[in-house]
């Protein structure tokens, strides 16, 4: 069995290594925006947070990094999720070459319970710097909410409409830091609502926005795979820090 699962831990490095090929030969010269999940070992979680944070540090030094932030799930501390964004596909399929993507690579082989999954996704609409530029204070504790959806076919333009609307209303709003509506390349119905807020007290207090009504009826009635809840991930940023 040990020999079927690192024999199968190979094929999917390799598929993995195909799809990032393929992304970054793209002539697509727009924004690159990637998400990767690891599961973790318990017993190696220790060494992985320190080796990817070291990741993070770096590809925040690197030119044209846009922005970089690693998480662990709240209640299940050996998720991990690691944000990139990169002026362009091809810097950010360079980031990988780098000594300390390598590093993160090989510790992958031993430390985690299941292969890596890798998120390739673009963003609905464009952005400025500013989107991601917001101030704290020293009591805040921000939390990072993420919500994966998958809609019903022919309902992602009023899905987009209506996320764009609680946008525009989050410009206003002084505890919620950022709200973004992205879509996963290659997926038309598959979308990630990114939130982060100044603390739980803050999401709470979203949650009764009334231009968030409409968007959630919509999710009660228009998803593929009810109740939407399921889609949720709550996440405590570890680095930057």
């Amino acid at each position: 069995m040990k020999i079927i699962s690192t024999w199968g831990m190979a094929v999917l490095s390799l598929m993995d290594a195909w799809r990032v090929w393929v992304y970054g030969r793209s002539s697509d010269n727009s924004v690159a925006v990637v998400l990767t999940r690891y599961y973790v070992k318990n017993s190696c979680r220790d060494r992985f947070l320190q080796v990817l944070s070291g990741y993070v540090l770096h590809s925040l030094q690197t030119t044209g990094n846009i922005m970089t932030e690693a998480y662990y799930e709240k209640g299940d501390p050996c998720m991990l999720w690691v944000f990139e964004r990169w002026d362009n596909r091809a810097l950010y399929v360079k980031s990988r070459r780098s000594d300390m993507a390598k590093a993160v690579r090989a510790l992958t082989k031993t430390a985690l319970v299941s292969h890596p999954e890798t998120l390739f996704i673009q963003d609905t609409e464009p952005l400025s710097i500013e989107d991601f530029q917001y101030t704290t204070e020293s009591n805040d504790e921000p939390i990072t909410i993420m919500l994966f959806v998958d809609v019903k076919a022919g309902t992602e333009d009023l899905f987009r409409s209506m996320n764009r609307a609680v946008k525009q209303a989050s410009l206003t709003a002084p505890d919620v830091l950022i709200f973004l509506l992205s879509q996963l390349c290659y997926h038309k119905t598959r979308f990630i609502i990114y939130k982060k807020v100044r603390n739980w007290e803050a999401f709470r207090h979203h949650l009764k926005d009334p231009t968030l009504e409409p968007v959630l009826q919509f999710l009660q009635t228009s998803i593929k795979d009810p109740p939407f809840e399921k889609g949720y991930h709550y996440l405590i940023q570890f680095a930057p820090l």
